[in-house]
């Protein structure tokens, strides 16, 4: 039986303390150069292929930040990626898992993943 709800995900939100430091991190870190406008002082939706993302600082609080992955970001390269996170400095919580996966944090200290599609 077909309902009214779509077997679609529209947004995933990720709560950021601050929105404009958020959105520029993002941004470098997926390589897009947008510099995209804030949505009511607190939103900012990445320019992102298929499922968006949105960066909300209204509805952070260090209670709020993922403590296991929501979702991953995909890649074609694993290891690339996880040399290119290291480069970056950012926090890695985990290597490589399975040759598939690995964890790491935004500055925020939400949990995210990136996984080889």
């Amino acid at each position: 039986m077909e309902g009214p709800i779509l077997n679609q995900v529209g947004a995933i939100f990720i709560p950021v303390s601050n929105i404009e430091k958020a959105r520029d991190w993002y941004e470098e870190l997926l390589g897009v150069s947008v510099k995209g406008e804030i949505q009511f002082g607190h939103l900012y939706a990445l320019p992102m292929e298929g499922t968006g993302v949105v960066l909300d600082s209204k509805i952070y609080s260090d209670e709020k930040v993922f403590q296991t992955p929501a979702f991953h970001f995909n890649t074609e390269d694993i290891r690339e990626a996880h040399q290119f996170m290291k480069e970056k400095g950012v926090e890695l919580v985990s290597e490589i898992q399975h040759n598939h996966f690995f964890n790491f944090k935004d500055p925020d200290g939400n949990l995210l993943m990136i996984c080889q599609c």
